[in-house]
């Protein structure tokens, strides 16, 4: 199997970027203007700079920015584009991965950009990256054969690797500056983080902001066009709305406002809305049962409450109509994977109350079935407008729900430590690919009690093992989406969950910001492309 993309359909790809604007509007391609200063909104605050030991929203949105990966991926087609690599080829068993390097690149500090740093860098994130524990688990050495060539090897074939590659997900870092460290987590690069990309760090006022400035020696000439970006933090979320506005902010990714906000600033003349770059990892909401629980580890009362749902109202109600229903443990935007076949249990009320009736649980004289407590996700308001809706719907079948309210580690404990809850609402990342996103929700070796975000329904499906156990090696992509869509249909089938809707996070932007989002992970990219019409 050889994969190779050179410069022409590096052209290509973003040729083809360009031609997109928000929301599928086509517009004429403009020459960039080099200058200025852009503001952009990171909410909240990140605990560190570089996404070497940190996967927090924040942290990617600054990360890429200063320094690199080895890849990048295309807008809708998530296809690999170079970044530090020209040119990659991975050999027929799936063990080799050979990377020739791009020349001429130079740290930020002035230093050689070679393959010991990537060879550095790969292990590095093996040992304290929290997913690149797994995404390298089987590489076994990174040999550099000379400056420009790294060959990561290993022991079993992991065919999600060359996705895996991207600047927030698995940054390039400088050797000489982590050398004799015995603590990469807190190594000061973290908080002033020297780079190749093409804005250098300059200072960092916390509570405040964050200054990245042009760096006039980064390798793909002529860029970056923007002479500074200036990070800011803005805690209170109607001032977040003020400041663009205002203009004090240009741009804002993650949904930095309420979804009720929305509309209305749809109709501001210097705002737009971009809802793209965010397909490296969609994002879907799914309630989770505890199927330990009395009530819950019924098939039937699962399916009834499968039944008593409504997607649409949820996306409705809960996202404002921002989100779309999604049936299957994997987001529809994750194309690839997706599989729009999966059996589904349709809303249907009379269906929901003859399960239960079934199942042995009758109405009462109040009219109640039993009561179970709904413990809402402590982040954000989205959840709890979930649970509002699901107490009122699962009312209507004689379920009552009493939502139950707690601070992070209350509600971490509770359900991962302390298996002290009868379901759940929450959001889950499905990343690029399934074997590192959805894998470990389903994985009866991954209940682990204490690990956050992980099987906490319980679910043990030997089936289910085995098909993610074999997808994780299998280097045949069409042999990987079959073995995905047959876990997809037994999931939805067994309901240890049942996914609701998938949402895709928005960026808010003046008009005035040009070829911001070109790439799959959206603002967590270079920036490298953005420019700023002048008097917009």
């Amino acid at each position: 199997m050889d994969i190779r993309r050179r410069h022409f359909n590096q052209v290509l790809a973003f040729a083809a970027i360009g031609a997109v604007t928000p929301f599928g509007r086509i517009a004429e391609a403009a020459e960039p203007i080099a200058g200025g200063t852009l503001n952009l909104l990171v909410q909240p605050e990140p605990p560190t700079l570089l996404t070497l030991a940190h996967t927090a929203g924040p942290t990617t949105r600054v990360s890429g920015k200063v320094t690199e990966g080895l890849l990048a991926y295309g807008l809708g087609d998530f296809k690999p584009i170079p970044q530090l690599a020209t040119e990659w080829h991975v050999s027929d068993d799936g063990l080799q991965y050979t990377f020739k390097l791009r020349e001429g690149v130079k740290w930020h500090d002035g230093k050689d950009f070679t393959s010991a740093d990537v060879a550095f860098s790969i292990l590095a994130l093996k040992e304290v990256h929290p997913r690149g524990r797994a995404t390298f688990s089987s590489v076994t050495e990174v040999a550099t054969p000379d400056d420009h060539t790294a060959i990561i090897k290993l022991s079993k074939p992991a065919p999600y690797l060359l996705g895996a590659l991207q600047a927030s997900e698995s940054p390039i870092v400088p050797k000489h500056v982590y050398e004799g460290s015995t603590d990469l987590p807190g190594n000061a690069n973290g908080r002033a983080p020297i780079g190749t990309g093409p804005f250098i760090f300059r200072e960092w006022v916390v509570g405040s902001h964050v200054i990245l400035d042009r760096n006039p020696d980064y390798w793909d000439k002529g860029r970056p066009y923007l002479d500074r970006i200036v990070i800011k933090f803005i805690p209170d979320a109607s001032a977040r709305v003020a400041a663009l506005e205002t203009g004090e902010v240009d741009i804002a990714p993650d949904t930095p406002v309420s979804l009720s906000e929305i509309d209305r600033i749809k109709t501001l003349p210097t705002l737009a809305i971009e809802d793209r770059g965010n397909d490296y990892s969609p994002t879907v909401y799914r309630i989770e049962f505890n199927l330990a629980n009395e009530y819950f580890k019924h098939d039937k009362i699962r399916q009834a409450v499968a039944h008593a749902i409504d997607r649409q109202k949820i996306a409705d109600i809960a996202f404002y109509g921002y989100a779309i229903p999604a049936p299957s443990p994997i987001s529809p935007y994750l194309k690839t994977f997706y599989n729009p076949d999966v059996p589904v249990y349709a809303f249907d009320a009379a269906k929901a109350e003859k399960l239960l009736d079934e199942a042995g649980f009758p109405r009462g004289a109040d009219g109640i079935r039993f009561q179970v407590p709904h413990d809402v996700m402590p982040y954000g308001d989205t959840y709890t407008r979930i649970g509002d809706y699901l107490r009122d719907a699962l009312s209507k079948i004689g379920i009552k729900v009493d939502l139950r309210g707690q601070d992070v580690p209350t509600w971490l404990k509770r359900v991962y430590t302390d298996r002290d809850f009868a379901f759940v609402t929450g959001g889950m990342g499905n990343t690029f690919d399934p074997t590192i996103g959805v894998q470990r929700l389903y994985w009866s070796k991954n209940f682990k009690k204490g690990v956050p975000f992980s099987n906490g329904s319980g679910y043990n499906n030997p089936e289910i093992d085995r098909i993610f156990e074999q997808a994780a090696v299998e280097n045949d992509h069409a042999k990987r989406v079959e073995l995905f869509n047959r876990m997809q249909v037994i999931i939805a089938t067994d309901l240890p969950d049942i996914t609701l809707v998938s949402f895709r996070q928005l960026t808010i932007f003046n008009k005035k910001v040009q070829d911001h989002t070109v790439v799959a992970d959206g603002l967590s990219g270079s920036l490298s492309s953005a420019y700023l019409l002048k008097n917009a």
